[in-house]
């Protein structure tokens, strides 16, 4: 496929983010205004929750659509209390939130405790059944391969509908290694849980290698925005070059 090609793939399965605590709304408005109205709009838009009705406000009144609304949970730390996760969830909700991204409590898992991870996606999940996809991130570059495997069949047993790398939060974000393991745990399930990409991936050449990745596990028309995101800033201006 053409470069062109590929990053209008990109972009259609792109979550453009901007997740940094110390913005005020004249960040926020800069960030929008980094998407074009005569290019590609991307898949989502992932912001604070507390920015929720901003971005929406601001896309009615400049774009002809809206794209999905995302936000994360329990972030960046993956260690706050189930109830206070829930809380966050059900605002975020209530605000408008499309799709949920939740930090899986991998420091649980690190210690070997399995069930409170599936608790925390379980008890999301519940509340996003009908509301909004739950994306969870597994924090992929905090663990190793083995686990990698077992956080990602634990974010398929609790009903996740998507399973995401990373926080872009931490020193290793997305790699090829850990993608390469999530992607095989998908296939062993029954293949409808999605894969997000996040953190690191900044240029087309590095979205091409996931994309490829992908294309060779799950074959090319798992490329889709139901089923594959890239979670990104900078590569957004990069694929708009591209195009």
């Amino acid at each position: 496929m053409s470069a062109s090609h590929d990053a209008q793939l990109a972009l259609a399965c792109l979550d453009f983010t901007r997740l940094n605590e110390r913005d005020e709304e004249q960040d926020i408005k800069g960030f929008l205004q980094q998407l074009s109205a005569n290019k590609p709009l991307p898949a989502a838009i992932c912001i604070y929750s507390q920015w929720l009705t901003y971005v929406r406000v601001f896309m009615q009144s400049h774009f002809a659509e809206v794209p999905a609304l995302a936000t994360v949970t329990n972030f960046p730390g993956g260690d706050q209390p189930l109830n206070d996760v829930l809380k966050h969830t059900e605002l975020a909700l209530s605000l408008g939130a499309d799709e949920i991204d939740l930090v899986l409590p991998y420091k649980r898992l690190q210690a070997g405790d399995e069930q409170t991870p599936l608790d925390y996606v379980r008890r999301a999940k519940a509340l996003c059944d009908g509301r909004a996809k739950l994306k969870v991130i597994i924090e992929s570059g905090e663990l190793g391969l083995t686990q990698v495997a077992q956080a990602t069949r634990i974010a398929i047993a609790g009903g996740a509908d998507f399973v995401k790398t990373s926080t872009g939060k931490v020193a290793v974000n997305a790699t090829l290694d850990a993608v390469a393991v999530i992607l095989d745990e998908l296939k062993h399930s029954d293949g409808t849980v999605g894969l997000k990409v996040s953190g690191g991936v900044r240029t087309l050449a590095q979205a091409q290698q996931y994309m490829d990745l992908t294309t060779e596990k799950m074959g090319r028309e798992w490329l889709t925005p139901e089923r594959f995101r890239f979670g990104a800033s900078a590569l957004l201006d990069e694929l708009y070059k591209a195009l």
